[in-house]
């Protein structure tokens, strides 16, 4: 049976046919539905949502130990998170077969950086493979977890943004029953102390040595022949563009398994082609390694470093050609009206981030997550982002180089529900322990919004729909040792206002949760309970607004202006935000 899927589909997909038992991530664009997918296969495949990809790798690890096919899934800088044991599981190596899927964001779609993830297999010392489309996808994870288990290592799939998203026609098989491994108690091997981890360095060079052995045999990398006037070598999406611009006009040595490299298989293809380029996305990896080897080859003096690759820059690179579609689309510029991203219609995070945004002599160290467009106009009411879980430690950091110095400035850390139970918590004991005193706060939306509402550990859900315990966040706060927690309602500007007032003035560590659901979310029968969750619907009074415009700067999309002020009803969903910043009450809710 044949369908279209997505490349995270596929993927999916993939570990079910393949007999994996475990799969574990924290979701991040563009990997979320990796783990969305694989909850209905929940009967063979027991799959959750981490606290963060160091948490959702040692799961995998530790089920991989325990004899069992594990998969770990994540977005590119959440490898930064899980490298700590991925480092370490490198050179202990696997029983059952292990994966990490590393989603790279090329462009930043969704990402604060666009770091390339092949160098994590190098620095590592552990297999990789690079699909090219949904099926290699699919098929790939098979062979990763025959290879994580026939050489006794990790296998790092590296996927990006175009393969994770686009469909393609995919061949479906049943599901191999893989019985797990014995497990065997190996204390030499699992245990990494160093004079463990002295005998485990030998022996993975060893391994690696003869993964390049496999690297070129395996028909995981081949060659295509064509016109030999070009060569061209090339993994992943990169070769699905090269493909679409060269055609028959090149022979291409498309790279399924790129690390270890295949160096012979290189040299006998260098050997045999006049011109050869190198066509990989962001950065030179397979390029420098070649140059390093003493092989001739052009990359990245003719392609950019930067951002997305696409059929178009490498036609403009290469050949000097400009195709159809870039022209339509300079053409189409003009026309085009940019559209910023904004908080939704009705977001739960609007009142608290107009009320903070008043506030004078105040740094505001912000999180990742959609509350990140707090920054934006005509709020400006977040001056940082940097990493998961920075707000709280970066914040701590400011307020103690303000206190030291004699500057008078009150710092304020905004952070998401879950992204405080992502890396946040550990900031917040930095805060109490070290006598801190800046402002926490956590906006509690109920769901982990910014991916595309997944369950997380406050939510009372997991992955695959079960009733759970929801972590309790003002008395987590109060078990790490913080006295002043407050829990109000963010779309209360009043109580906003007074809660900061409160916080401002305290010398102690202050925490303040936000605590409304997201406005996009499917309520659940505990925020009907709790909140009410009613959509209503407000509208502006003609003959009293005097066009005095503070309702905009709340920057709700449902507002706008021309001549007067406008309510949309398609987009307002009666958070009443704009009725209370109203010093006129011109603004009023219908029906009543």
């Amino acid at each position: 049976m044949k369908k279209l899927m997505t490349g995270n589909e596929a993927i999916a997909r993939g570990f079910y046919e393949a007999g994996g038992t475990v799969a574990s991530a924290y979701p991040g664009t563009p990997s979320t539905e990796i783990l969305e997918n694989m909850a209905q296969y929940k009967e063979n495949v027991y799959c959750e949502w981490a606290p963060n990809e160091k948490v959702a790798l040692e799961v995998a690890i530790g089920a991989s130990i325990a004899g069992a096919r594990a998969l770990g899934a994540m977005k590119h800088v959440g490898v930064n998170v899980a490298a700590d044991a991925l480092m370490t599981y490198g050179y202990t190596g696997v029983n059952g077969g292990l994966i990490l899927v590393s989603a790279d964001d090329p462009g930043m779609h969704s990402s604060q950086n666009e770091q390339d993830n092949r160098y994590y297999a190098k620095f590592a010392k552990i297999a990789m493979l690079e699909p090219s489309d949904s099926q290699e996808a699919k098929d790939f994870i098979a062979e990763g977890l025959r290879i994580s288990e026939e050489f006794d290592t990790p296998v790092l799939l590296r996927v990006t943004t175009r393969i994770c998203h686009s469909k393609g026609m995919v061949e479906l098989k049943e599901r191999e029953n893989v019985a797990i491994k014995p497990y065997v108690r190996n204390i030499s091997k699992f245990v990494a102390t160093p004079a463990n981890g002295k005998k485990l360095h030998v022996i993975l060079e060893d391994k690696l040595e003869k993964l390049e052995e496999f690297s070129n045999n395996t028909h995981l990398n081949r060659i295509e022949w064509g016109d030999k006037k070009i060569g061209i070598i090339t993994s992943g999406v990169a070769y699905e563009y090269a493909r679409e611009v060269f055609g028959d006009n090149a022979s291409y040595l498309k790279l399924g398994f790129t690390h270890p490299l295949p160096f012979k298989k290189i040299e006998e293809f260098r050997n045999q082609v006049e011109t050869l380029y190198v066509i990989e996305e962001l950065e030179p990896y397979i390029e420098e390694q070649i140059k390093a080897r003493g092989i001739d080859c052009i990359g990245k003096e003719k392609i950019t470093r930067i951002g997305e690759l696409n059929p178009d820059i490498i036609a403009k690179s290469l050949l000097g050609k400009e195709t159809a579609m870039v022209r339509n689309l300079d053409a189409a510029k003009e026309d085009i009206i940019s559209r910023p991203p904004t908080l939704c219609a009705g977001c739960p995070h609007r009142g608290f981030f107009h009320v903070l945004s008043k506030k004078k002599n105040v740094m505001v160290t912000g999180d990742i997550g959609c509350y990140t467009l707090g920054s934006s106009e005509p709020l400006n009411a977040m001056d940082t982002c940097i990493c998961m879980g920075a707000s709280i430690s970066a914040g701590h950091g400011a307020q103690k180089a303000f206190e030291v110095n004699g500057v008078d400035k009150k710092v304020v850390g905004v952070i998401g529900d879950s992204t405080f139970f992502h890396s946040g918590i550990t900031s917040l004991i930095d805060i109490v322990y070290n006598k801190g005193n800046a402002v926490t706060v956590i906006l509690d939306n109920r769901i982990t919004g910014m991916t595309g509402h997944q369950e997380n550990p406050g939510t009372g859900y997991t992955l695959m729909g079960e009733k759970t315990v929801a972590i309790d966040i003002p008395k987590l706060c109060e078990a790490v040792g913080v006295k002043n927690v407050m829990v109000i309602n963010p779309l209360d500007v009043k109580a906003s206002e007074e809660a900061l007032n409160k916080a401002f003035e305290s010398t102690e560590p202050t925490v303040i949760v936000t605590k409304y659901p997201c406005a996009l979310k499917n309520f659940s029968e505990e925020d009907i309970e709790e909140f009410g969750c009613q959509p209503s619907l407000y509208r502006v009074i003609d003959d009293k607004c005097k066009v005095c415009k503070l309702c905009l700067k709340t920057g709700c999309p449902a507002l706008s202006y021309s001549d007067t002020v406008n309510i949309n009803k398609d987009m307002c969903v009666g958070c009443s935000v704009c009725a209370q910043v109203c010093p006129f009450d011109a603004i009023e809710r219908v029906g009543e």
